[in-house]
Protein backbone atom coordinates (compact mmCIF):
# COMPACT_ATOMS: atom_id res chain seq x y z
CA UNK A 1 0.00 0.00 0.00
CA UNK A 2 1.65 3.29 -1.08
CA UNK A 3 1.89 6.25 1.28
CA UNK A 4 -0.68 8.99 0.86
CA UNK A 5 -0.56 12.66 1.69
CA UNK A 6 -1.70 13.56 5.18
CA UNK A 7 -4.96 15.55 4.94
CA UNK A 8 -4.88 19.10 6.23
CA UNK A 9 -7.25 19.51 9.17
CA UNK A 10 -7.70 23.12 10.34
CA UNK A 11 -6.76 23.45 14.00
CA UNK A 12 -6.45 26.27 16.48
CA UNK A 13 -3.34 28.36 15.79
CA UNK A 14 -0.33 26.13 16.46
CA UNK A 15 2.86 27.40 18.12
CA UNK A 16 5.57 28.51 15.71
CA UNK A 17 9.32 28.08 15.98
CA UNK A 18 12.05 30.61 15.17
CA UNK A 19 11.49 30.05 11.44
CA UNK A 20 7.77 30.73 11.71
CA UNK A 21 6.94 27.07 11.05
CA UNK A 22 4.57 24.81 12.98
CA UNK A 23 5.10 21.16 13.83
CA UNK A 24 2.82 20.31 10.86
CA UNK A 25 5.57 21.60 8.57
CA UNK A 26 7.82 18.83 9.93
CA UNK A 27 5.39 16.02 9.18
CA UNK A 28 5.31 13.77 6.12
CA UNK A 29 2.94 11.36 4.43
CA UNK A 30 0.36 9.18 6.18
CA UNK A 31 1.90 6.09 7.75
CA UNK A 32 1.07 2.70 6.27
CA UNK A 33 2.60 0.80 9.21
CA UNK A 34 0.45 -1.34 11.51
CA UNK A 35 -1.77 0.62 13.90
CA UNK A 36 0.10 0.98 17.19
CA UNK A 37 3.56 0.37 15.69
CA UNK A 38 6.29 1.87 17.86
CA UNK A 39 7.97 3.28 14.75
CA UNK A 40 5.18 5.85 14.35
CA UNK A 41 5.91 7.16 17.85
CA UNK A 42 9.56 7.56 16.85
CA UNK A 43 8.40 9.48 13.76
CA UNK A 44 6.41 11.88 15.94
CA UNK A 45 9.40 12.41 18.24
CA UNK A 46 11.69 13.21 15.29
CA UNK A 47 9.18 15.71 13.89
CA UNK A 48 8.95 17.48 17.25
CA UNK A 49 12.74 17.48 17.74
CA UNK A 50 13.42 19.21 14.40
CA UNK A 51 10.53 21.63 15.02
CA UNK A 52 11.86 22.59 18.45
CA UNK A 53 15.39 23.01 17.06
CA UNK A 54 14.03 25.26 14.26
CA UNK A 55 15.98 23.24 11.70
CA UNK A 56 15.19 24.39 8.13
CA UNK A 57 13.52 21.41 6.39
CA UNK A 58 15.56 21.93 3.21
CA UNK A 59 18.78 21.57 5.25
CA UNK A 60 17.85 18.07 6.44
CA UNK A 61 18.88 14.88 4.64
CA UNK A 62 17.04 11.73 5.70
CA UNK A 63 18.23 8.28 4.64
CA UNK A 64 17.17 4.67 5.15
CA UNK A 65 17.74 1.10 4.03
CA UNK A 66 15.10 -1.63 3.74
CA UNK A 67 12.54 -2.81 6.29
CA UNK A 68 9.58 -1.48 8.26
CA UNK A 69 11.90 1.01 9.96
CA UNK A 70 13.19 2.27 6.64
CA UNK A 71 9.72 3.48 5.67
CA UNK A 72 9.87 5.99 8.54
CA UNK A 73 11.60 8.88 6.63
CA UNK A 74 8.51 9.09 4.40
CA UNK A 75 6.50 10.09 7.45
CA UNK A 76 8.50 13.12 8.69
CA UNK A 77 9.79 16.43 7.23
CA UNK A 78 8.32 16.21 3.74
CA UNK A 79 10.45 19.19 2.67
CA UNK A 80 13.76 17.43 3.39
CA UNK A 81 16.12 15.67 1.00
CA UNK A 82 15.64 11.89 1.07
CA UNK A 83 17.31 8.70 -0.12
CA UNK A 84 16.09 5.14 0.37
CA UNK A 85 19.09 2.84 -0.20
CA UNK A 86 19.59 -0.91 -0.50
CA UNK A 87 19.24 -3.27 2.46
CA UNK A 88 21.96 -2.57 5.03
CA UNK A 89 23.72 0.09 2.93
CA UNK A 90 22.29 3.26 4.46
CA UNK A 91 25.45 3.97 6.50
CA UNK A 92 27.66 3.96 3.40
CA UNK A 93 25.28 6.18 1.42
CA UNK A 94 25.15 8.60 4.35
CA UNK A 95 28.95 8.62 4.56
CA UNK A 96 29.26 9.50 0.88
CA UNK A 97 26.56 12.16 1.00
CA UNK A 98 28.14 13.73 4.09
CA UNK A 99 31.55 13.71 2.41
CA UNK A 100 30.10 15.61 -0.55
CA UNK A 101 28.01 18.09 1.42
CA UNK A 102 28.86 18.61 5.07
CA UNK A 103 26.42 21.53 5.38
CA UNK A 104 23.28 19.40 5.75
CA UNK A 105 21.91 17.78 8.90
CA UNK A 106 21.92 14.03 8.31
CA UNK A 107 19.56 11.57 9.98
CA UNK A 108 19.51 7.89 9.10
CA UNK A 109 16.67 5.57 10.14
CA UNK A 110 17.41 1.88 10.28
CA UNK A 111 16.25 -1.29 12.00
CA UNK A 112 17.83 -4.10 13.96
CA UNK A 113 17.81 -6.31 10.84
CA UNK A 114 19.01 -3.55 8.51
CA UNK A 115 21.84 -2.51 10.87
CA UNK A 116 22.83 -5.56 12.91
CA UNK A 117 22.65 -8.27 10.24
CA UNK A 118 23.27 -7.42 6.59
CA UNK A 119 24.42 -3.88 7.38
CA UNK A 120 26.59 -4.59 10.43
CA UNK A 121 29.92 -4.05 8.68
CA UNK A 122 28.77 -0.73 7.21
CA UNK A 123 27.46 0.49 10.56
CA UNK A 124 30.77 -0.31 12.27
CA UNK A 125 32.80 1.71 9.78
CA UNK A 126 30.45 4.70 10.03
CA UNK A 127 31.14 4.61 13.79
CA UNK A 128 34.90 4.35 13.24
CA UNK A 129 34.88 7.29 10.85
CA UNK A 130 32.71 9.30 13.26
CA UNK A 131 30.44 10.45 10.43
CA UNK A 132 28.56 13.55 11.53
CA UNK A 133 25.01 12.22 11.57
CA UNK A 134 22.16 10.95 13.73
CA UNK A 135 21.70 7.18 13.35
CA UNK A 136 18.41 5.85 14.75
CA UNK A 137 17.89 2.10 15.12
CA UNK A 138 14.22 1.21 15.52
CA UNK A 139 14.82 -2.02 17.39
CA UNK A 140 11.97 -4.54 17.67
CA UNK A 141 13.85 -7.84 17.65
CA UNK A 142 12.12 -9.23 14.55
CA UNK A 143 11.98 -8.94 10.78
CA UNK A 144 8.50 -7.45 10.65
CA UNK A 145 8.47 -6.93 6.88
CA UNK A 146 9.06 -10.66 6.27
CA UNK A 147 6.57 -11.87 8.86
CA UNK A 148 8.33 -11.98 12.20
CA UNK A 149 11.54 -14.02 12.13
CA UNK A 150 13.82 -13.21 15.07
CA UNK A 151 16.58 -10.70 14.34
CA UNK A 152 20.14 -10.41 15.61
CA UNK A 153 19.02 -8.22 18.54
CA UNK A 154 16.63 -10.83 19.99
CA UNK A 155 17.58 -11.83 23.54
CA UNK A 156 18.36 -15.42 24.49
CA UNK A 157 15.10 -17.13 25.46
CA UNK A 158 12.93 -14.60 23.66
CA UNK A 159 10.34 -16.32 21.48
CA UNK A 160 8.70 -15.20 18.25
CA UNK A 161 4.93 -15.20 18.01
CA UNK A 162 5.23 -18.63 16.42
CA UNK A 163 8.28 -20.86 16.69
CA UNK A 164 11.04 -21.77 19.12
CA UNK A 165 12.91 -19.53 21.56
CA UNK A 166 16.12 -17.83 20.47
CA UNK A 167 19.37 -19.59 21.48
CA UNK A 168 21.89 -17.11 20.01
CA UNK A 169 23.51 -14.26 21.94
CA UNK A 170 22.09 -10.87 20.84
CA UNK A 171 24.10 -8.07 19.27
CA UNK A 172 23.74 -4.98 21.46
CA UNK A 173 24.38 -1.80 19.39
CA UNK A 174 25.34 0.18 22.51
CA UNK A 175 28.01 -2.34 23.53
CA UNK A 176 29.16 -2.44 19.91
CA UNK A 177 29.50 1.34 19.88
CA UNK A 178 31.51 1.34 23.10
CA UNK A 179 33.91 -1.18 21.59
CA UNK A 180 34.39 0.76 18.32
CA UNK A 181 34.78 4.21 19.84
CA UNK A 182 31.43 5.79 18.99
CA UNK A 183 31.14 9.29 20.45
CA UNK A 184 27.40 9.48 21.29
CA UNK A 185 25.38 6.48 22.43
CA UNK A 186 21.85 6.56 23.77
CA UNK A 187 18.95 4.18 24.24
CA UNK A 188 15.29 5.01 24.58
CA UNK A 189 11.80 3.58 24.25
CA UNK A 190 9.34 4.56 21.53
CA UNK A 191 6.62 4.84 24.17
CA UNK A 192 8.56 7.52 26.11
CA UNK A 193 8.47 10.66 23.96
CA UNK A 194 9.44 12.87 26.91
CA UNK A 195 12.81 11.12 27.07
CA UNK A 196 13.28 10.50 23.34
CA UNK A 197 12.79 14.07 22.05
CA UNK A 198 15.60 15.63 24.17
CA UNK A 199 17.90 12.73 23.21
CA UNK A 200 17.18 13.35 19.52
CA UNK A 201 17.85 17.09 19.93
CA UNK A 202 21.14 16.37 21.68
CA UNK A 203 22.08 13.91 18.92
CA UNK A 204 21.44 16.54 16.22
CA UNK A 205 23.62 19.03 18.10
CA UNK A 206 26.43 16.48 18.58
CA UNK A 207 29.48 16.84 16.33
CA UNK A 208 30.06 13.31 15.14
CA UNK A 209 28.27 9.96 14.94
CA UNK A 210 25.28 9.89 17.30
CA UNK A 211 23.54 6.52 17.57
CA UNK A 212 20.20 6.07 19.33
CA UNK A 213 18.93 2.54 19.91
CA UNK A 214 15.14 2.86 20.29
CA UNK A 215 13.24 -0.17 21.58
CA UNK A 216 10.21 0.01 19.28
CA UNK A 217 7.76 -2.88 19.78
CA UNK A 218 6.29 -4.67 16.77
CA UNK A 219 2.61 -4.96 17.64
CA UNK A 220 2.00 -7.63 14.99
CA UNK A 221 4.84 -10.10 15.55
CA UNK A 222 6.68 -9.27 18.79
CA UNK A 223 4.35 -7.84 21.44
CA UNK A 224 3.48 -11.00 23.35
CA UNK A 225 4.33 -12.43 26.78
CA UNK A 226 7.58 -14.19 25.80
CA UNK A 227 9.03 -11.17 24.03
CA UNK A 228 11.66 -8.95 25.69
CA UNK A 229 10.87 -6.09 23.28
CA UNK A 230 7.15 -5.83 23.93
CA UNK A 231 5.47 -2.73 25.34
CA UNK A 232 4.77 -4.52 28.63
CA UNK A 233 8.28 -5.89 29.10
CA UNK A 234 10.05 -2.58 28.37
CA UNK A 235 7.72 -0.59 30.65
CA UNK A 236 8.33 -3.06 33.49
CA UNK A 237 12.11 -3.29 33.03
CA UNK A 238 13.18 0.18 31.83
CA UNK A 239 15.66 1.95 34.13
CA UNK A 240 16.26 5.63 33.30
CA UNK A 241 19.89 6.27 34.11
CA UNK A 242 19.94 9.99 33.33
CA UNK A 243 17.33 12.73 33.76
CA UNK A 244 17.23 13.77 30.11
CA UNK A 245 16.79 17.26 28.77
CA UNK A 246 18.43 19.39 26.08
CA UNK A 247 19.33 23.06 26.33
CA UNK A 248 20.70 24.75 23.15
CA UNK A 249 23.84 26.89 23.36
CA UNK A 250 23.00 30.24 24.96
CA UNK A 251 24.51 32.51 27.62
CA UNK A 252 25.32 30.07 30.44
CA UNK A 253 22.80 29.68 33.25
CA UNK A 254 24.57 28.69 36.44
CA UNK A 255 22.82 27.01 39.35
CA UNK A 256 23.95 24.56 42.01
CA UNK A 257 21.89 21.38 42.02
CA UNK A 258 21.58 19.89 45.52
CA UNK A 259 22.51 16.26 45.99
CA UNK A 260 19.39 15.49 48.00
CA UNK A 261 16.62 17.24 46.10
CA UNK A 262 15.43 19.06 42.99
CA UNK A 263 16.21 22.62 41.85
CA UNK A 264 13.90 24.78 39.71
CA UNK A 265 15.82 26.77 37.07
CA UNK A 266 14.34 29.34 34.68
CA UNK A 267 15.47 28.83 31.08
CA UNK A 268 16.09 31.43 28.36
CA UNK A 269 12.60 31.00 26.93
CA UNK A 270 10.98 31.56 30.32
CA UNK A 271 10.19 27.92 30.93
CA UNK A 272 11.16 26.37 34.25
CA UNK A 273 13.03 23.08 34.48
CA UNK A 274 13.47 21.03 37.63
CA UNK A 275 16.88 19.39 37.85
CA UNK A 276 17.74 16.43 40.03
CA UNK A 277 21.21 14.96 40.43
CA UNK A 278 21.75 11.62 38.68
CA UNK A 279 22.83 8.57 40.70
CA UNK A 280 26.19 9.19 42.33
CA UNK A 281 29.09 7.61 40.48
CA UNK A 282 27.52 7.39 37.00
CA UNK A 283 29.85 9.05 34.49
CA UNK A 284 28.70 8.93 30.84
CA UNK A 285 32.22 9.88 29.71
CA UNK A 286 33.85 6.81 31.30
CA UNK A 287 33.66 4.19 28.56
CA UNK A 288 34.75 1.25 30.73
CA UNK A 289 32.41 2.03 33.62
CA UNK A 290 29.51 2.58 31.19
CA UNK A 291 30.11 -0.85 29.67
CA UNK A 292 30.33 -2.50 33.10
CA UNK A 293 27.18 -0.71 34.26
CA UNK A 294 25.16 -1.76 31.21
CA UNK A 295 26.29 -5.36 31.60
CA UNK A 296 25.33 -5.28 35.28
CA UNK A 297 21.88 -3.96 34.42
CA UNK A 298 21.48 -6.59 31.71
CA UNK A 299 22.37 -9.34 34.21
CA UNK A 300 19.43 -8.11 36.32
CA UNK A 301 17.07 -8.20 33.35
CA UNK A 302 16.91 -4.41 33.15
CA UNK A 303 17.10 -2.05 30.14
CA UNK A 304 19.22 1.03 30.78
CA UNK A 305 17.94 4.08 28.88
CA UNK A 306 19.05 7.69 28.48
CA UNK A 307 22.26 9.24 27.18
CA UNK A 308 24.56 6.41 28.17
CA UNK A 309 27.90 7.51 26.68
CA UNK A 310 29.26 10.80 25.34
CA UNK A 311 32.68 11.82 24.02
CA UNK A 312 32.77 15.38 22.69
CA UNK A 313 36.51 15.46 22.01
CA UNK A 314 36.67 12.88 19.20
CA UNK A 315 37.32 14.39 15.72
CA UNK A 316 34.51 13.82 13.21
CA UNK A 317 35.08 12.55 9.67
CA UNK A 318 35.82 15.91 8.00
CA UNK A 319 38.31 16.88 10.70
CA UNK A 320 40.07 13.54 10.32
CA UNK A 321 40.36 14.01 6.55
CA UNK A 322 41.16 17.77 6.62
CA UNK A 323 38.43 18.59 4.12
CA UNK A 324 37.64 22.27 3.44
CA UNK A 325 34.96 24.10 5.39
CA UNK A 326 33.04 24.58 2.13
CA UNK A 327 30.98 21.57 1.12
CA UNK A 328 32.78 19.62 -1.61
CA UNK A 329 29.78 19.95 -3.92
CA UNK A 330 30.30 23.72 -3.70
CA UNK A 331 34.05 23.77 -4.43
CA UNK A 332 34.82 25.21 -7.91
CA UNK A 333 35.70 22.64 -10.57
CA UNK A 334 39.03 24.35 -11.16
CA UNK A 335 40.01 23.53 -7.58
CA UNK A 336 38.69 20.00 -7.68
CA UNK A 337 40.50 19.30 -10.98
CA UNK A 338 43.58 21.57 -11.11
CA UNK A 339 45.03 19.94 -14.23
CA UNK A 340 47.70 17.48 -15.38
CA UNK A 341 50.58 19.59 -14.08
CA UNK A 342 49.38 19.50 -10.47
CA UNK A 343 48.61 15.79 -10.79
CA UNK A 344 52.18 15.14 -11.94
CA UNK A 345 53.55 17.02 -8.90
CA UNK A 346 51.33 14.98 -6.61
CA UNK A 347 52.55 11.71 -8.12
CA UNK A 348 56.17 12.64 -7.45
CA UNK A 349 55.52 11.95 -3.76
CA UNK A 350 54.68 8.33 -4.59
CA UNK A 351 57.77 7.54 -6.69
Amino acid sequence: MPSILKPFIPLNPLPKNELGLTVRDYEGAMSTLCAGCGHDSVTAAISHAFFELSTPPNRIAKLSGIGCSSKTPTYFVRGAHGFNSAHGRMATIATGANAANRELTYIGISGDGDSLSIGLGHLMHAMRRNVNMVYVIENNGVYGLTKGQLSASADIGSSPKKGEANLLAPIDPIMLGLTLGATFLARSFSGDKEQLIPILKAAVAHRGFAMIDVISPCVTFNDHESSTKSYKFVREHEVKEVQTDFVPIQVPIREKIPSDGAKAVTMHDGSVLRFRSVPEGYDPADRQNVEEYIRDRQSRGEIATGLLYLNESGPEMHELNHTPETALNGVPYSNLCPGAGELAKLQEDFR
